[in-house]
């Protein structure tokens, strides 16, 4: 699926994963291809992309948008 992570300041990443770990509000949780449509808060933790490509960064809170095989991430870092 594409991802793209985005700061106030920069494009963090912007590639293909297979799954993508997020801090959720309530907890952590993963989002894999094929995800039901969503949009969430995120917290303070770690924004993990597993794929060809791995990648992985702190962030403080943001939020996602998950909609037909597109991951969009906007955090604070």
């Amino acid at each position: 699926m594409k991802v793209s992570i985005v700061s106030p300041e920069k494009t963090l990443y912007k590639g293909e994963a297979d799954i993508v770990k997020l801090p959720g509000e309530k907890g952590r949780f993963e989002v894999l291809n094929g995800h039901a449509p969503i949009i969430s808060t995120l917290t303070e933790g770690t924004v993990e992309c597993v794929g060809v490509e791995a990648f992985s960064t702190p962030v403080h809170g943001g939020f996602v948008q998950v909609m037909r095989n597109e991951v969009c991430i906007c955090v604070e870092v």
